[in-house]
């Protein structure tokens, strides 16, 4: 992620397994009972994601995130999870590290929450030394985690000591912590949705980045549902708009607020670029001590934000992963979730269901991938971990001649807007080109720029009479399928760089020119000759001499002559001599010029010919817009 808010908005989110204390906990630091439901509350243990907000004196507010810690109600943990800055590891002192303590520790890991403090919680209830063998036995299990090292507190929420220290702990985590981006794509992974009387249906949730305002018009995907927010709270109090970091609960009016439809696990989005998608590309890490591995066409829950959807596993490598291994899969989804490139998932075993693994999505929005190349491996680490030029240039790479919509680089690549502009700009015009709206690679422009090359110098040397090659037939050297504004802005390149050269509304070869043999220039005043000698009226082409007609070159020398200017097409078989069709022009002006309801035979005097050629020269003169027709005949303009 990337610095772009203030540390006043930063998310604590609680881990540990049942009864050890932490919803209590919460308690004395915020006094908030999260526990809400009838049947928490009877059973004495936390089933649903509770809300809390810890305002301290210095530092930064929290939006506290106290998740249930029953083996039964894991998937409300890692919808929880999701979007932590700080996660409190919940220790009973009097039980020390259980089951729930290590999943909930290999869930805040893959997710990677960025800072941990412990809290060793209930400690009024035993002995000194037993402190100590807690306390060693919990270094012990994080010494291989990215959490060793992470401050511990000694606390008793029911006698409220170590309280202070655990805040100061708590503060100094989140100066570790990472920033989420206000400037950046709006996404609000949903964890609660319900109704208030008077208000209509809310939406909950930690705001992973970008901003939201009252009234401003939304969407609720996957389920491509708008909506528009009546209203704003942040930790609680009405606010103006909700900023990255912030709890944020979200009042909203239209389709995207019917609660029939709209659950956990949806997603409220602003920009267009978000689209849902039914598959991922991830480099998943299995968990070491769990005995599962990864096969091919397993079936697995996989939690991504606040979503829990079934998903297929297709291998990308030859061998299923083991234990503690790592490596590239497609995840194909049985339902469609809002991912982005970058985003940190967990997988949990179809049954039982416990947690196996998890990773990072590199690809978003991938075509379906059977065995990788080297080249695409190496795309895809840079996509997921690299540099942002890097992680750009890697989702060009891979998107092929599909290129990516502009918009959606931000999606694909996990990058702010801001830094994609940047990221293209330092790239520069030698590593990427932008055409309607897309932006491909500099493999595919080589390559464009390759078979355009190759389409015009091919149409060259098919007809030697060939002065310029349509942009058409030069845009069709790349394949039909492509955008054709691509094939233009290459186009626009290679003339630039000169490569090609444009002339009379179509390309060529530099220096290219046209050179007639002296027969082909005898057979071309023999063709300007019959056609002068008939004046308006010369011999349609099917009825040219036979030992001019039968030429092989016979079409190519007269659009040759068409294009130098010396003769003129009337209609598909039917060519004029050009001074006698300008002559023409000019009878028709002076005689009937400012005249109107005209028929054909009003034409004669200016245009003597049979009705035969009559007929298309008038249709060719209504085309020059010298005569206009009417449905009482034609008019000649004056001039």
């Amino acid at each position: 992620m990337t610095e772009g808010r203030a540390i006043s908005d930063l998310i604590l989110g609680t881990a540990g397994h049942i009864d050890h204390g932490k919803t209590a906990l919460v308690e004395a630091l915020t006094g908030t009972n999260t526990d809400r439901l009838q049947e928490e509350k009877a059973r004495g243990i936390t089933i649903e994601l509770g809300f809390a907000a810890l305002a301290l004196d210095t530092g930064p507010t929290f939006g506290v995130v106290d998740v249930p810690g029953h083996e039964a109600f894991v998937r409300a943990m890692v919808a929880g999870a999701a979007g932590m800055d700080v996660v409190l590891l919940v220790v009973a002192a009097d039980e020390g590290i259980m089951p729930q303590t290590k999943e909930h520790l290999a869930i805040v890991e893959l997710l990677a929450v960025p800072a941990m403090v412990v809290a060793l919680s209930k400690c009024d209830l035993v002995e000194e030394e037993w402190l100590e063998l807690v306390e060693a036995e919990i270094s012990e299990t994080l010494e291989p985690t990215a959490y060793r090292g992470s401050a511990m507190v000694r606390t008793s929420a029911s006698e409220g000591t170590g309280l202070d220290e655990l805040r100061e702990a708590i503060v100094d985590a989140a100066s570790r912590s990472r920033r989420s981006a206000a400037d950046d794509l709006t996404r609000l992974p949903l964890d609660r949705v319900f109704t208030i009387r008077g208000t209509g249906t809310v939406v909950t949730g930690t705001l992973w980045s970008g901003r939201l305002r009252r009234d401003e018009k939304i969407r609720i995907l996957p389920q491509g549902l708008d909506a528009r927010i009546r209203g704003v709270q942040v930790h609680g109090r009405e606010a103006g708009e909700a900023t990255a970091g912030a709890r944020t609960a979200v009042a909203l009016v239209g389709d995207g607020a019917d609660r029939e439809v709209v659950a956990r696990g949806s997603t409220l989005v602003v920009e267009d670029a978000w689209t849902p998608t039914w598959m991922l590309t991830v480099r998943v890490r299995m968990l070491t001590d769990t005995g599962w591995s990864l096969e091919h066409n397993q079936r697995v829950h996989l939690h991504l934000g606040t979503a829990e959807v079934l998903a297929r596993v297709a291998l990308l490598e030859a061998h299923a992963i083991g234990p503690g291994g790592a490596g590239w899969v497609q995840l194909r989804l049985e339902e469609p979730v809002v991912g982005r490139g970058g985003d940190r998932f967990v997988i949990r075993a179809y049954s039982p269901v416990t947690t196996i693994g998890g990773g990072t999505v590199a690809e978003s929005h991938p075509p379906k991938r059977t065995r990788l190349t080297s080249e695409e491996r190496d795309a895809l680490q840079a996509l997921a971990a690299g540099e942002p030029e890097e992680a750009i240039a890697a989702a060009l790479e891979l998107a092929d001649w599909a290129g990516v919509d502009r918009d959606e680089l931000a999606v694909r690549t996990g990058l702010r807007p801001a830094e994609v502009s940047a990221s293209l700009d330092r790239l520069g015009p030698q590593n990427h080109i932008q055409a309607g709206g897309r932006v491909f690679g500099p493999r595919v422009a080589d390559e464009a720029r390759a078979r355009i090359l190759l389409a015009v110098e091919a149409a060259h040397q098919a007809d030697s009479l060939l002065a310029v090659v349509s942009t058409a037939a030069a845009r069709g050297g790349i394949p039909a399928w492509v955008s054709g504004e691509l094939a233009d802005a290459v186009l626009t390149r290679m003339t630039d760089e000169g490569l090609l050269e444009t002339a009379d509304g179509g390309v060529r070869v530099p220096g290219h020119r046209v050179e007639l043999s002296a027969d082909q220039e005898a057979a071309s005043e023999r063709i300007v000759t019959l056609l002068r000698d008939g004046a308006l009226g010369p011999p349609f082409l099917s009825d040219f001499p036979e030992e001019v007609r039968a030429r092989a070159d016979f079409r190519p020398l007269l659009r040759r002559l068409h294009d130098t200017g010396e003769v003129r097409q009337v209609a598909e078989e039917y060519y004029v001599a050009a001074e006698e069709l300008d002559a023409a022009i000019d009878r028709v002006r002076s005689t009937l010029g400012g005249k109107g309801r005209l028929g054909p035979s009003d034409f004669r005097e200016a245009l003597p010919v049979t009705r035969k050629h009559l007929i298309p020269l008038l249709n060719h003169l209504d085309g020059l817009g010298i005569t206009l027709r009417t449905p009482e005949g034609r008019e000649v303009p004056e001039g």
